[in-house]
């Protein structure tokens, strides 16, 4: 690449305007870039240095805006390490000396009142506010799913959660949010627990302990992902990509044998009892909870 491109992308952490970059290559050049595709287009007018992924997308609207450009809903959760729902969408403050035009990859809201606060650098709508916020926009189980793994980031608790959702009374879909408040948990850890969890709850199960831990046998602890201790009950999320080889399932025996030694009794679990067939799997677990209480 010419040493000026090179320069100018350096200088901007991989982005820059059509304009910047004909100021120092010809427009053939700039051309044959684009055709071999070691310039990518980002945005109208903005170009990248190579694929460009969030953090790059974000720096090609700072480039073209003038001012770093604020994030909130789920690009803010990204950054604060609590997207659930892995959105390929960008969504964006509108720069107060701008007026960003939504497009395809790009939803630009106002946010006028919103707390704020900076992430490595860059404005973005406050942890607990934009939690809450997100989860107004989803269904119920993946609304817990972010309350979950907002609590597990470290980056609210739950009388933060609290605050937000009182800043958004009135608003779309806020009633669900206060009504499962009192369900979140940090120990969950992935959505699809978060979304049995609830399965759980809904269908009249006691509240699982979650994570429980218990000492095998042999010494070795072993960490349960939902558990009733009092009757010796657990149930196990296998999302089928964390458990695939020899090696694994070998494990995956080995703690199953151990926790049958120890008498407990494990409830396997994938995502089609939980999204296709949530009354069986509350079923079975409630047939060994009374199984073990009539023992």
């Amino acid at each position: 690449m010419h040493d000026a491109l090179a320069a100018l992308f350096e200088s901007q952490d991989g982005v820059a305007t059509a304009g910047q970059i004909l100021a120092v290559v010809s427009r053939r050049q700039f051309e044959m870039l684009l055709e071999c595709t070691a310039v990518e287009r980002i945005w109208h007018g903005v170009y990248s240095y190579g694929p460009a992924g969030t953090a790059r997308r974000l720096k090609g609207l700072d480039v073209a805006c003038g001012e770093v450009v604020g994030i909130c809903m789920a690009t803010a959760a990204g950054a604060y390490g609590f997207d659930t729902e892995n959105s390929a969408e960008l969504h964006v403050l509108n720069p107060s000396g701008h007026q960003l035009r939504p497009t395809d990859g790009l939803v630009v809201h106002r946010r006028d009142g919103a707390p704020l606060t900076l992430v490595s650098g860059r404005p973005a709508t406050a942890p607990a506010w934009t939690a809450i916020e997100v989860a107004r926009t989803l269904r119920r189980p993946r609304a817990l799913a972010t309350l979950d793994a907002a609590l597990r980031s470290g980056r609210c608790d739950p009388s933060d959660l609290s605050r937000g959702a009182a800043a958004q009374q009135g608003r779309r879909g806020i009633v669900k949010v206060r009504q499962l408040l009192p369900l979140a948990d940090a120990r969950a850890e992935s959505p699809m627990e978060s979304e049995a969890r609830l399965v759980m709850i809904d269908g009249g199960l006691p509240t699982p302990v979650l994570q429980h831990e218990v000492v095998d046998a042999r010494g070795r602890l072993r960490r349960l992902d939902f558990a009733w201790p009092s009757h010796r009950v657990a149930a196990e999320y296998d999302s089928g990509e964390w458990h695939v080889g020899a090696d694994a399932l070998r494990r995956d025996r080995e703690k199953l044998a151990a926790l049958q030694d120890l008498g407990w009794m494990v409830v396997p679990i994938v995502v089609d009892d939980v999204r296709r067939h949530p009354s069986a799997l509350v079923n079975r677990i409630h047939a060994h909870l009374v199984a073990r209480e009539c023992a």
